[in-house]
């Protein structure tokens, strides 16, 4: 189909594989730069907009949001927090950010992300097709990359561009244009899942609670006033339809259940889900005229809420590059993308591994491995620098931070 007819060809300097929320900040960065983008997506708005995700925002990630546009309404719908709760032995132990290293983090829905990024688009004039089809991305090892793609009245357009950034997410298809003997892909799964709900029932707590208990790991988020998101260990192969309400409270209270007599606040489960999750890396995230962005190049456990945050990062790095690329310095500017987004990456691996590992009751483990994991958690919570260093690597590291 590479040669075949299409119906209308768009040449602009970047061309964006992937409509969420990584891609259109992209092309939002560029657009406030004077550098015309067009991003696509197979899925539709709404389709998009109806997919719950994680929304926990880093200081840093917010105030790009703000600062550079997009809109205020994280500050005037969104929560921040100073700080989570760590729940283990029975005890509650409070991790104040604010105290230990000066910041906060932002608890706004990634839908609510997206929806500002689209609006911010669409105000700003910017070109964005959702719900296409058949896309082919083509000639990336070359100086002029094309995309192709079926628009939903079923006319094939082509994009010409100078660049290609695949934000394709996890399931990227940009990320298998890198020839395979030229790749490396890491990798680790995990032996356990998430069972989430959401539920509607007023707020149990006001900010983020982490629970470890000999029942296993349950995390209790919130969303709205009415609306929460809560989450608890799970096997991998568990069935959501499997689980009553009633069951599903149960195994919630007992996991978070407490000498201080700590009750979540029940109400009707409006959505049931298994998450599955693992850790992926791929390198290059640069190759020819292709650059990949977010969960195209790698993804991390939900434990350390840092995915969408290095979506963010990613496209803020790539930003920068693209300007100097299309500008004087030329496609040499490009190589400073993956080793200025590759250490945040391994960064957030690690915290993230470590955040999983630390909270969650591993498949066949001993007495001795939670009497351990006790003394671990005491650790951290009992030292100012344990404190310290979960709460810098939870808030995010500032650019200025990272070489």
């Amino acid at each position: 189909m590479a040669d075949a007819a299409v119906d209308t060809v768009a040449s602009v300097p970047v061309a964006v594989v992937g409509a969420g929320p990584a891609g259109l900040m992209l092309a939002h960065l560029l657009g406030r730069a004077g550098v015309s983008a067009i991003a696509i997506d197979t899925r539709s708005r709404h389709e998009i907009e109806m997919t719950q995700r994680a929304g926990i925002l880093e200081a840093d990630a917010a105030r790009d949001l703000v600062e550079t546009g997009v809109g205020d309404r994280i500050l005037r719908d969104g929560h921040e927090h100073e700080g989570i709760e760590l729940r283990f032995d029975g005890r509650p132990h409070r991790i104040h950010f604010k105290e230990l290293v000066g910041e906060s983090v932002w608890l706004y829905p990634q839908t609510d992300v997206f929806i500002d990024l689209a609006d911010a688009r669409a105000r700003d004039g910017g070109t964005v097709h959702f719900g296409v089809a058949d896309t082919e991305v083509l000639d990336v090892a070359t100086s002029a990359p094309r995309v192709r793609f079926t628009a939903p009245d079923g006319t094939r357009h082509e994009i010409r561009a100078r660049y290609v950034v695949g934000a394709d997410g996890s399931r990227s298809t940009c990320r298998d244009l890198v020839p395979e003997k030229r790749r490396v892909r890491y990798g680790k799964e995990y032996p356990f899942a998430w069972f989430g709900i959401l539920a509607e029932a007023p707020m149990s707590a006001p900010e983020l609670v982490y629970a470890h208990s000999e029942h296993g790991f349950a995390l209790i988020s919130q969303r709205t006033e009415t609306v929460q998101r809560m989450y608890f260990q799970c096997d991998p192969d568990e069935s959501a339809d499997a689980w009553q309400d009633d069951r599903i409270w149960e195994t919630l209270q007992a996991r978070v259940a407490g000498r201080d007599g700590f009750r979540l606040m029940e109400g009707p489960i409006l959505e049931k889900t298994v998450l599955r999750f693992r850790s992926f890396v791929q390198e290059p995230m640069r190759w020819g005229s292709m650059a990949l962005a977010g969960d195209a190049a790698h993804t991390v456990p939900p434990t350390g809420a840092r995915g969408l945050n290095l979506a963010l990062h990613d496209v803020k790095v790539l930003a920068d590059v693209l300007l100097k690329a299309l500008g004087s310095t030329g496609d040499a500017a490009l190589d400073e993308y993956q080793p200025r987004a590759l250490q945040r990456v391994w960064r957030a691996q690690n915290f993230s591994s470590w955040m999983t590992q630390l909270l969650h009751t591993a498949p066949g483990g001993t007495a001795f491995d939670l009497r351990r994991q006790l003394g671990e958690l005491d650790n951290v919570v009992s030292t100012r620098g344990g404190r310290a260093y979960l709460a810098e690597q939870y808030t995010g590291w500032p650019a200025s931070a990272l070489g």
